[in-house]
């Protein structure tokens, strides 16, 4: 894709695109302190974030399985397989680096502070 690396503006902080093929993107997401993404999953999508910068807080749920809230700090990684309901959510301003499939359109909000839906 022509001009890659570049920047998408969202209400929690922004995503600068830096790899987008057929095959594979690769992203980092700034998210601003106490900023919150959509609690979302994937139908294909299948991601690994990585903790550049910051603390956040990660929210996990597997289907049929309670909600699971951990600590997500820098240098720690988290792979997403498509359908797990997943959301983070910035104590302090943060960067995370994720490499994911290359469906970035794939996504179903299930709550969104930004009304979203």
């Amino acid at each position: 894709m022509a001009g890659v690396p570049y920047r998408v503006d969202k209400p929690w902080g922004y995503e600068l695109i830096w790899a987008r093929t057929d095959r594979y993107a690769g992203k980092i997401l700034h998210v601003a302190a106490g900023h919150i993404l959509s609690l979302q999953f994937h139908r294909h999508k299948d991601e690994t974030m990585h903790v550049l910068a910051g603390e956040l807080i990660l929210r996990t749920q597997a289907e049929g399985a309670p909600l699971v809230v951990r600590p997500f700090r820098a240098g720690e990684s988290f792979h997403i397989p498509a359908g797990l309901i997943h959301q983070i959510e910035a104590v302090v301003d943060s960067d995370v680096l994720e490499a994911s499939t290359p469906e970035l359109d794939d996504l179903v909000r299930v709550t969104d502070r930004y009304g979203r839906l």
